[in-house]
């Protein structure tokens, strides 16, 4: 069966998201636009994940835990895992890969922490947008090692992506999936032997995308979807 699916959206965790972004208002406007998957993807942190699980909860629609690495040769790289204890541990293990970096928010943006019901619990202190300490292949080993997958990010876009900063996709096995970045041109590669993932990379409510991209599974569930992305084309 076939499910719409937006899998690339930040939070107000992430500082060049709107403040709107929070998890009801971020679950509620997926439901309207009639996505039945969705993934939350923060840069370098997956504090507020748990919360938007917990939203979706009793209502139709699956959230696919997720962030958005920022790796040390500055490619972004979306990893996805099948639960959120899965995700959180690999959290643990990048945050103490973020310099203590301290910025201020009226420059960058504020980073909120919220609960389930919107509450603001604290502000990140690390700044999030910087690049961890982590390679690009070290990055996709280690999520592989842990059960998830990497996709390079919005490859197409001239900043932050995997064709930008290295000029050619990796022959590596670990590397299955990858996405493209809306109103970027199409790369001049042949990609047709990944699976490609056309999101919105939302970073405000109206940016989440409508029922326009949709993928193939067997079932309604995370566990699903990371397999569909390692099925071989």
């Amino acid at each position: 069966m076939k499910y719409a699916c937006d899998l690339h959206i930040h939070t107000a965790l992430s500082p060049c998201a709107n403040e709107e972004m929070t998890p009801n208002n971020i679950v509620n406007m997926s439901l309207i636009k009639g996505l039945d998957i969705i993934a939350i993807t923060d840069h370098n942190s997956a504090k507020n994940v748990r919360a938007v699980i917990e939203c979706a909860k009793g209502k139709n629609l699956i959230v696919l835990p997720g962030i958005e690495v920022n790796t040390r040769e500055d490619i972004h790289v979306l990893c996805y895992f099948s639960t959120i204890e899965k995700l959180e541990e690999f959290d643990a293990w990048l945050y103490v890969k973020l310099a203590e970096m301290p910025f201020e928010e009226k420059h960058f943006g504020s980073q909120l922490v919220m609960d389930s019901s919107d509450e603001v619990i604290s502000h990140e202190n690390k700044f999030l947008l910087q690049g961890a300490d982590v390679s690009f292949n070290h990055l996709l080993a280690f999520v592989n090692e842990m059960g998830g997958i990497a996709v390079p990010a919005h490859i197409n876009r001239t900043a932050n992506s995997l064709l930008y900063i290295f000029g050619f996709i990796p022959v590596d096995p670990l590397i299955k999936a990858v996405e493209l970045g809306r109103l970027a041109p199409t790369p001049k590669i042949d990609i047709n032997k990944y699976h490609v993932i056309n999101s919105s990379d939302a970073h405000d409510l109206s940016a989440i995308l409508e029922r326009e991209y949709f993928i193939d599974l067997n079932a309604k569930s995370a566990e699903e979807l990371l397999q569909h992305f390692n099925n071989i084309l």
